[in-house]
């Protein structure tokens, strides 16, 4: 019947397939039919599909993994092999695959591709991972992170099982292992250095998580390496911070250079720089243009402990932690936007390396012109912030941190309270804005929130009601086409 879903029986198994665009009927699918396949289309099976989540259907172009029951293997998209249909699971997130017990394929790597969560999910988890992400699971727990965002340990592991498919704490154990299992690709690090670096907290951790996820040693992994996966530089760690296509570096880089802190930061030639400290050690981080899908980030640190942090601090600051289908979706409907999200629809909302370093600029550059914005801050960093010599790039200080600012002029109401505890600087939109307000004004509050995090925050003018939810990315694309 036109318009009804389709149930397909091949040897006695029936499948359901949903194709783009709303229900399944007789004359949308588009399928090929051998004695041993019915495969979909590489379009509908991969790259689109519908989802339906809190009763509600929606259209969204994702990435989905691919695991088949017979094997005990899962795959990207895009690998050679083929199995039955009917021996076929699909999970949003490799960590999901990997907890209901499936192994990454060999041939297509699929722990080398993005695995970030896209923006269909709830706020809530998708502040969790932030927060996952920024370490909290390091060194506590499940209750930890729960208390952290308000809400009870089995609530947020449902929340994370009903959205993504995992546990909190699975999430975090996949991140830390496919991170592991691309520097022993990448780099010539040796594996205790490795276990450490991806936020083990020993080696044994390491080797058994290791084992469990593609079941092989650490030592098998790196003999299995490929010639190309290699990365040579004349200095420091060199890695790939993948995303998944469309991304815009071009508008990234803008974006940073337009709210660079001189001294601190600096773009030239397409390469963001900055200065970063580590326990009170100083770093250079270098990011540019890498490969289709990836950035390539060098790094410069005093220790390679938990480097795994400082990269996911990175590729929160280009914008790749998250992917924004359902916003990009939003907001190419709009008649003012969908222009300009047609024309580049790789735009993302870039992060934040210090909370605190972008609050401080967005209060001095709501104070001030941008040019006496720009020559406030030079002084700021230069009067407080750590020296760093011989950098180059107009690179000279670390970022102070709240205590060393508490005295200044401009920002030290705000270093004050947020030393004292009394502001938290996180994505909550409410929390967060309601706090600055008591220093800054509410154009500033709402910078902030955009640069930590935040889906619908707004610093701009104008009438903005119609791009809810997503105002945040709405907001990046406005500034993106004034430059």
């Amino acid at each position: 019947m036109a318009g009804q879903p389709i149930a397909v029986a091949i040897r006695c198994a029936r499948v359901v397939f949903p194709v783009p665009g709303g229900p399944l009927t007789t004359t949308s699918i588009g399928f090929e039919c051998t004695r041993r396949t019915l495969a979909l289309t590489e379009s509908a099976r991969c790259k689109e599909r519908v989802r339906t989540v809190g009763g509600r259907s929606y259209r969204a172009d994702v990435t989905t993994y691919s695991a088949v029951r017979t094997t005990g293997i899962y795959c990207r998209p895009g690998c050679g092999a083929k199995p039955l249909a009917e021996n076929v699971s699909t999970f949003e997130l490799p960590a999901a695959a990997e907890a209901a017990g499936y192994r990454a394929c060999l041939r297509c790597r699929p722990y080398r591709v993005a695995g970030t969560v896209a923006d269909e999910a709830p706020e809530l988890v998708c502040r969790a991972v932030q927060l996952i992400i920024a370490g909290l699971l390091d060194q506590s727990g499940e209750e930890a992170l729960g208390t952290r965002l308000g809400v009870s340990a089995r609530h947020l592991r449902r929340m994370f099982h009903d959205h993504l498919g995992v546990t909190p704490d699975q999430f975090a154990r996949s991140r830390r292992a496919h991170f592991a299992r691309r520097l022993l690709d990448d780099t010539d690090l040796g594996i205790a250095e490795i276990a450490f670096a991806s936020g083990f907290g020993s080696l044994r951790q390491f080797n058994r998580a290791i084992q469990e996820i593609f079941r092989a040693s650490p030592r098998e992994l790196r003999d299995r390496r490929r010639r190309g996966d290699r990365l040579v530089a004349d200095g420091g760690l060199v890695l790939r911070l993948p995303f998944t296509p469309p991304y815009d570096w071009e508008a990234t880089a803008a974006f940073l250079a337009a709210h660079a802190i001189p001294g601190v930061e600096s773009v030239e030639d397409g390469v963001y720089r900055r200065t970063i400290s580590l326990d009170g050690e100083p770093g250079v981080l270098e990011l540019g243009a890498g490969g289709d899908d990836y950035l390539l980030l060098r790094a410069h640190l005093p220790f390679w402990e938990g480097v795994m942090h400082v990269v996911d601090r990175a590729a929160c600051l280009a914008g790749l932690d998250c992917e924004p289908i359902r916003a990009r979706a939003h907001l190419s409907a709009d008649p003012d936007l969908g222009p300009l999200v047609a024309a580049r629809p790789g735009v993302r909302v870039p992060g934040a390396w210090g909370p605190f370093e972008v609050a401080v600029q967005a209060v001095v550059r709501d104070q001030l012109p941008t040019d006496d914005a720009t020559e406030a801050l030079q002084k700021l960093v230069q009067v407080y912030g750590v020296p760093v010599a011989g950098l180059g790039h107009g690179l000279t200080h670390a970022f102070p941190g709240p205590e060393a600012l508490t005295g200044a002029e401009l920002v030290g109401p705000l270093a004050r309270e947020v030393a004292d505890g009394n502001i938290v600087l996180e994505a909550d939109l409410e929390g967060l804005v309601r706090s600055l307000e008591t220093v800054t004004s509410t154009r500033a509050a709402q910078e902030i929130a955009l640069r930590l995090g935040a889906r619908d925050a707004w610093p701009l003018a104008g009438e903005s009601e119609r791009l809810r939810p997503w105002r945040s990315l709405a907001a990046v694309y406005r500034l993106t086409s004034v430059s």
